[in-house]
């Protein structure tokens, strides 16, 4: 349970997570059972302190939740089971919502109830006393089933500047009945950090129950706001992996998490589990079937990217010229980008990562610098195809052999009658040890014929080729305004079951600018299996 005051800055700040419900209300995040228990251990795993598993009442699936997890082991969160207060027209001890709180077989619950007379007066439809009673009843009857009771005060800080005294009521009431926590919500997400400032130091002397925050995201700003209520004497943060939420999100504790530990010095996490924090953000995402936001703090994969060369420059003789802190606390790391803004020590840099060892003053460097410029200028991209970039850069300094050579292809595309489908075939020439191979596939598409075709000629050469499969193909036009004579761009990511890997081919011609980053997620491959010693070509 929860003190007082007294732990405040510097010491602790208790992680109230809130991913399976308030992250679930996101646009596009529909968790299963099984998903939100996956969920649920990993964030034991980094020991965050509460979890809010959903709202029992509302839906069987939050139901089933609670009822699963009474079977499994949380070796430090508590789960807490969220809810509204009681209905007008029912007494606590009889009503549905509070009894699926006390059924849900939780240590601890987080209510919320009205803050701002607005919301009772025309929303609810009651007196701002009726209101009152129902914050105290609720969470009376849930003190007394001997559960930890945290009270989201909903609309807190808007219901302040309209009615202050009022709020300052609802929350008395809170306090009266034995709050825990009295968490302050900034639930549409307009308010401003000096605003929180402000509020929080007014309400203070006047309250002796701890306070939280809850905060979203609506003006950019729900970070910032629970860091300052933390400033202010917060000891509880509410917020989701990843910022999900409802409309613009919730506060991210992903970004929170660092700045409390890293930056403020406030113990909310043990070291050894911040550096899971990437790998986490990263799996939350997977099980939300949601792409990784590549941009977001701190657990990005571009947090900690350079693509400029003077940054890079800098950053390769101190880290700290253009990085806030080191990404591996975080379990991140650095990277630097290839592209049309990149200097020598860019590339020497992504040489040396990749075990490549150049001189700085080679001549060679400053023509693949310029050949990678033209090529960015024609609409290559290296940033989402780092290994077309190793073989070129391996192809640049004599460092490459090419595993077979190509003699031809041949893709026809054939439309019998008005309704039916298209037929795609593609022929395919390669030779290999003086030896010419001679295949034919279809497919269900140019990309997928020639793909079939050349694994049909290469597999008998290369078994381990059996492994690769093709996970994203991706399509852009460069040029609309030049209609179907526009250039295009094919980023295409392959993994071997064990990596994955991205190539990139670009051409007027859609099936050449596809072969070539298909050909080049080949060889990248078989170069791969080479370095670890595994590929042999037969015959």
């Amino acid at each position: 349970m929860l003190t007082d005051w007294g732990i405040i800055m510097g010491n602790k700040v208790y992680l109230f997570d809130t991913t399976l419900r308030d992250g679930e209300q996101g646009k596009g995040i529909s968790f299963t059972i099984d998903d939100k228990i996956k969920i649920a251990k990993l964030l034991d795993s980094i020991e965050i302190d509460y979890i809010e598993g959903g709202w029992p009442a509302s839906n069987p699936k939050a139901a089933q939740f609670f009822q699963a997890m009474q079977h499994i082991k949380l070796h430090h969160s508590k789960l807490v089971a969220f809810g509204s207060t009681r209905r007008a027209k029912n007494p606590a001890a009889s009503d549905p919502n509070l009894k699926a709180i006390v059924n849900a077989k939780v240590p601890a619950a987080a209510i919320f109830g009205k803050t701002w007379d607005l919301h009772a007066t025309e929303i609810l439809k009651i007196s701002l006393d009726e209101n009152l009673e129902l914050i105290y009843d609720s969470i009376k009857f849930l003190k007394d089933a001997r559960m930890e009771v945290f009270f989201d005060a909903e609309h807190f800080f808007d219901g302040y500047k309209k009615n202050p005294a009022y709020a300052l009521q609802a929350i008395g009431a809170a306090q009266q009945a034995g709050a825990d926590v009295l968490v302050l919500c900034d639930t549409n997400g307009g308010t401003l950090p000096f605003e929180i400032a402000k509020i929080i130091e007014e309400i203070k002397p006047q309250i002796k129950t701890p306070i939280g925050i809850h905060a979203h995201n609506d003006s950019e700003l729900a970070v910032a706001n629970s860091i300052t209520a933390i400033q202010h004497g917060a000891i509880q943060v509410q917020g989701t992996f990843n910022g999900y939420g409802e409309r613009c999100g919730n506060a991210n504790l992903c970004s929170i998490i660092p700045i409390l530990k890293i930056k403020m010095g406030i113990d909310c996490i043990n070291g050894n589990n911040l550096t899971q924090l990437t790998r986490l953000s990263h799996h939350i995402s997977e099980i939300a079937n949601l792409v990784p936001n590549d941009s977001l703090p701190f657990v990005g994969k571009n947090s900690f990217a350079h693509k400029a060369g003077i940054h890079v420059d800098a950053v390769l003789k101190n880290p700290e010229s253009y990085e806030h802190m080191d990404p591996r606390l975080v379990g991140n790391k650095q990277d630097v980008t290839i592209s049309e803004l990149a200097g020598i020590s860019n590339l020497v840099y992504k040489a040396q990562a990749l075990g490549i060892e150049i001189d700085k003053n080679n001549p060679q460097i400053k023509e693949l610098i310029k050949q990678i410029k033209e090529m960015e200028n024609k609409g290559y991209t290296f940033e989402e195809g780092e290994a077309s970039f190793e073989l070129l850069l391996r192809r640049s300094f004599g460092l490459y052999k090419r595993f077979f050579t190509l003699e031809g292809f041949r893709v026809i595309d054939e439309k019998r009658n008005h309704d039916d489908a298209v037929i795609v075939e593609a022929t395919i020439k390669i030779s290999f040890n003086d030896k010419i191979y001679h295949t034919a596939a279809e497919g269900n598409g140019p990309v997928s014929a020639l793909d079939n075709a050349l694994r049909k000629a290469l597999e008998s050469i290369y078994p381990s080729l059996k492994t690769l499969h093709l996970t994203d193909y991706k399509v852009r036009v460069l040029d609309s305004a030049e209609g179907t004579g526009a250039l295009v761009r094919v980023l295409i990511e392959s993994t071997d079951g064990s990596d994955s890997w991205g190539t990139v081919g670009v051409g007027t011609n859609l099936i050449e600018a596809s072969w070539n980053a298909l050909i080049d997620s080949i060889e990248y491959k078989l170069l791969k299996d080479e370095k670890n010693g595994k590929q042999t070509g037969n015959n």
